[in-house]
């Protein structure tokens, strides 16, 4: 499927990037700061914002596990399940942030962690279904997530070929079900050298009709460039109003100028793409009688004069005889008296041929 819709958006091959603006927990289980990310999102001009919807119940199952990560420039470790819980929002919350998507005019969509959350977002009517790359081999979950019809987005991180083969057969790609494929690095962030942005050509080969895209933890706005040269269509990235916020991720997100210089880069990345046709833009059309070269007499011809390399030549402007066309004049005679400088024309040539 070349073409799908999300929220009212045509995304695909041939249709400008779809931007996601992901908050992850960086809203640090504040709602007034989920609500900041969302305006912030929505003026730097991206198409949507992405939160994580989950019970840290059902998505930690051991109390004792711990969680290693760096905030505010210091080593934290804690309790997975206490952290989780600390960026768990209710119900209700979850409604205020989706009413507030809507009054700022920006997609909301969230990532279910399990099906209860997935059941909470299709009464908000989520317009799509994305998987992060943790569930992306999870192909029960993704065959039930699939059955709701809404399109699926799915981050491939941590994958090989064969596990992208049967996650999108899980979901239903090759049979229409409306799909994007990102590709991602799980790392945090990833340095350049593990970016690996040809892996958006395999993937174009291996699945020509797929909406390939980019999650990108990359840092600076390079790789999602390079992305858009790639094939790819559907962005998303972390971003956070302050890096010196308490959590997990803060530090390695783009903050707000960051993500708007990320957003700005890629949609005129887009437009440097430009057509495929080989073939001179308008400006160009008007240039070429500015840049290019004519035949001109070099020095004084006189009338019934022989044309030769001695006083035939080209230079600017081209709005007259292309220079290929000089050689048909030699040993041509001269029809008229032709002043150095002067364009030739086809009128000037005599047609009998001079030994």
């Amino acid at each position: 499927m070349t073409e799908i819709q999300i929220g009212g958006r045509v995304i695909g091959r041939h249709q400008p990037p779809f931007i996601i603006a992901e908050t992850g927990i960086n809203h640090c289980g504040d709602l007034e700061c989920a609500f900041k990310m969302i305006r912030a999102a929505r003026q730097v001009g991206a198409d949507a914002v992405k939160f994580q919807t989950f019970q840290a119940e059902e998505f930690c199952s051991d109390p004792q596990q711990t969680y290693s990560y760096r905030s505010q420039g210091h080593e934290v470790t804690e309790s997975m399940l206490e952290m989780f819980r600390r960026h768990q929002f209710e119900p209700e919350q979850w409604r205020q942030i989706c009413d507030c998507c809507d009054e700022e005019g920006i997609i909301f969509l969230s990532t279910p962690q399990n099906r209860s959350d997935l059941d909470l977002l299709l009464e908000l009517e989520i317009p799509a279904i994305k998987v992060g790359s943790d569930d992306f081999t999870n192909l029960p979950q993704l065959r039930d997530y699939a059955a709701t019809g809404l399109p699926m987005i799915v981050s491939a991180g941590m994958a090989d070929l064969d596990e992208v083969e049967q996650a999108l057969r899980a979901i239903g790609t090759f049979k229409g079900h409306p799909t994007v494929l990102l590709h991602c690095v799980s790392q945090y962030p990833v340095p350049p050298e593990d970016a690996n942005l040809r892996k958006l050509t395999s993937l174009r080969r291996e699945y020509p009709e797929l909406i390939l895209g980019y999650s990108d933890h990359t840092q600076g706005v390079l790789g999602a460039v390079l992305a858009v040269a790639f094939g790819a269509r559907v962005f998303e990235k972390h971003f956070t109003l302050d890096h010196d916020l308490p959590g997990p991720d803060h530090w390695f997100s783009a903050d707000i100028g960051e993500l708007q210089q990320w957003v700005e880069a890629i949609r005129q990345a887009h437009r440097m793409l430009g057509s495929e046709a080989v073939e001179p833009t308008a400006v160009e059309r008007k240039h070429r009688d500015e840049f290019r070269r004519s035949v001109v007499a070099i020095r004084d011809i006189s009338k019934n004069e022989p044309f030769s390399p001695e006083n035939l030549g080209v230079r600017r402007p081209g709005s007259g005889l292309k220079p290929n066309h000089m050689d048909a004049f030699f040993g041509h005679r001269a029809t008229r008296t032709i002043a150095a400088g002067e364009l030739i024309h086809w009128s000037d040539r005599e047609g009998n041929w001079v030994d």
